[in-house]
């Protein structure tokens, strides 16, 4: 891995005139990134959609998985049922779920149609892959829905480590279920949920494989689902009759380390270091 990592800011730092050596050129190719209008413009696109689709994650993947975690953790019946059905969807080819998302959306004769009818809500089906307002949202949603299992087994993990003692204990001083989690049990797993926030972080911004199986490398439509991986894939590799620039693709490459790394960092040294304060 660290190779690759090491070849790849190599190569942003250089590049080729359409007749010479490749040569190193420093930080021309960022500075290129960030200014010219031909690059800047798609950049931020993909940048501040790649924002919007780690925002939706934060918002409802992750309180989701803990609410859920906090259902299953009650050892309610067929616990071992739900948590499996509930997880399925993550160990999914994502070209699967892509394609069979765009089956059910689709809105000549996907099955969304009917299922809105049969709810009395059939007035609100439309092209949701198909409008630009519409296409990021739904993906993002979609992408919920596969990995939400990941963040429901962490925090159920978390929970599960929690001694009974204390959780018999409130309810002996009668403390209802909402005080518990509230006043023990979320200060407790308070480590796992800055570990599933950096990790939620971390693959929102490699996300890839989702928008390219039901967008394509485009995107679509008009770029309205572009993220920082599927402008690095066009940027890399070309797309359609557009050849690819390997060295301003190693440029996107090298910026979407940066924002992880930056990400990472202020884990460590301001939400983990808080809670080391907080135990020691």
């Amino acid at each position: 891995m660290t190779y690759p990592l090491l070849g790849s800011l190599a190569l942003s730092l250089q590049n080729k005139p359409a007749a010479g050596p490749e040569t190193f050129v420093g930080l021309h190719n960022y500075h290129t990134l960030f200014t010219a209008s031909e690059w800047s413009k798609p950049f931020w696109n993909a940048f501040w959609n790649n924002v919007k689709f780690f925002v939706v994650h934060m918002l409802v993947q992750n309180p989701v998985g803990l609410l859920l975690a906090a259902l299953l953790v009650t050892r309610i019946r067929g616990a071992w049922l739900y948590r499996t059905i509930i997880f399925t969807p993550t160990i999914l080819s994502v070209v699967i779920i892509g394609f069979a998302w765009k089956l059910i959306l689709n809105p000549a004769w996907g099955i969304s149609q009917g299922i809105l009818d049969a709810v009395g809500l059939g007035n609100l089906n439309q092209p949701w892959l198909g409008l630009e307002s519409t296409a990021l949202p739904t993906l993002s949603l979609i992408s919920v829905w596969q990995n939400i299992g990941i963040p429901m087994m962490l925090f159920l993990a978390a929970l599960i480590r929690i001694p009974d003692e204390l959780i018999e204990a409130a309810r002996v001083d009668g403390a209802g279920a909402w005080t518990i989690f509230w006043r023990i049990q979320f200060p407790l797993i308070l480590p796992t949920v800055g570990i599933v926030a950096v990790l939620t972080f971390v693959g929102n911004f490699n996300a890839f494989d989702l928008i390219y199986a039901t967008q394509g490398a485009l995107a679509g439509p008009n770029f309205a689902s572009d993220i920082l991986g599927t402008f690095f894939f066009r940027t890399f590799f070309g797309y359609q009759l557009q050849p690819g620039d390997p060295y301003m693709g190693a440029t996107v490459a090298g910026v979407m380390l940066l924002i992880i790394l930056s990400g990472v960092l202020v884990y460590l040294f301001a939400w983990q270091r808080r809670l080391q304060n907080v135990q020691f």
